[in-house]
Parts: structure tokens; sequence; C-alpha cells
């Protein structure tokens, strides 16, 4: 958790030093009350060029992953490896959460996630995948997708619909978010990953041919699957 709040941290302070405050505006760590279950977030930067979803990451080592696979792997020094989440499909939720609660379209949004300390790609990432040049990147993007009074009612909802941050508060947020990880995680009709609703399938081939399970219905954008319990 501690890792998690140090990336955190470090995306805020980057929109704050090489970004035009005027035109990007930043919150960080916003954890909101969504359909299903809370989503903690990173860090927005909204402006009228869209809202950028960042998922940052403070990894070291090797970093091995494609967009298309559930887990990634974190490689260190002594043979030591590590799986963790998909960022790309964990900032998916995070979008469809916003999508949701601010009553904007998905276009409207951008997924970036950002890897600090000292990580290294060893597997091609997507261009939204980065260890550096995420400014040219939030950048490069220039068409106009909001009317500035649509960035401040947006901020607006953000600040005031968040779930409580600081010292005390936030740690609070923190375990009701924890709490629904886990409720959430147990469900067998809505996808943990993005939200969408779970649909009964039957596997066509291999060794599991014939047997039923559930799958995320975003799919091919979501590919979770998750086995029925008889």
């Amino acid at each position: 958790m501690f890792k998690g709040m140090v990336g955190e941290a470090m995306g805020g302070l980057a929109a704050k030093l090489f970004l035009d405050d005027r035109a990007y505006r930043s919150i960080n760590n916003i954890t909101l009350t969504t359909s299903n279950g809370t989503v903690q977030i990173d860090h927005v930067i909204v402006s009228r060029f869209g809202v950028f979803v960042i998922e940052a990451k403070n990894y070291q080592g090797w970093i091995f992953g494609s967009e298309k696979q559930a887990e990634w792997t974190q490689a260190l020094r002594g043979g030591r490896k590590f799986k963790f989440q998909n960022p790309l499909r964990q900032n998916y939720r995070h979008i469809k959460a916003l999508s949701e609660f601010l009553r904007l379209p998905e276009e409207k949004f951008h997924s970036l996630v950002m890897f600090w300390g000292e990580s290294e790609f060893k597997t091609p990432m997507p261009e939204n995948v980065m260890s550096k040049g995420y400014v040219t990147y939030i950048k490069g993007k220039t068409k106009i997708l909001l009317a500035e009074s649509e960035v401040e009612q947006i901020l607006e909802a953000l600040q005031t619909g968040r779930l409580p941050t600081g010292l005390i508060k936030g740690w609070e947020t923190r375990r009701v978010h924890l709490d629904s990880l886990q409720e959430r995680h147990g469900s067998t009709t809505h996808c943990p990953k993005c939200g969408s609703e779970l649909k009964e399938q039957v596997a066509k081939r291999g060794e599991r041919a014939g047997q039923k399970f559930l799958a995320c219905s975003a799919f091919p954008k979501c590919r979770f699957t998750k086995d029925m319990v008889n």
C-alpha cells in the first residue's frame, strides 16, 4: 500500500510540475462509490482535451506483459518474480466507473499507465503504457472534447463526490475500499475487474470442453472468467 501511495504522489507532482495548471487540472487519489462497489483512482487530469485517467505503478526490475494478458510479471534480481493485475484492465474499470459517475461517454476519456521507479519494460507495450514521455503523450491529445464549463463541472463533481481523504479519514476510506474489493471479487453476477455483467458460457474446446464458466460481457475489452461452483 505504501508503494502505491508513493506512486500516486509522484503522479500528482509530475502533473503540477510539467503541465500548465490553467489547461490541465489535476486531482489525486480519488475513491468513488459506484453501482458495483468502490473504485480507487490514482490520478485524474481534466482538460478540454478530455479526462486523463492515470494508473501509477511504483515498481522496480523488469516488467513483462501485453495488452491482452490478465496478469503481468515483475522480475527482480535473484530470480524473484511477482504477478500483478494488468494495469490497463484496472484503468478500464476506472474509466467505466468515472463514465457512470460523471455521465460522460467513454470516448471523452484517455487511459494512461505510468511506471515509476527503476523499472524496465522487457516486452513491447501499448503507447499509453510508459516509464517516461507521459507529458508529450498527454499534450499530443489536441482534439477538443469538453467545453470549459464542462471541465469545471467535472472537477466540482469529483471533489464533492469523492470519499474523504487525509491522514485519519483517508484510512477509513481505504478500509471501506478494501471491504468493497473483497465483496466484489466474490460476486457471481458482476465482473470484479470492470463491473460489467457476468454471462454463463460453455467451453467449446480443450481439456474443459463442455464445462460451464462465467465470462465478462464486456469481452474483448475485458477477458475476465470465473469457474462456476457446482
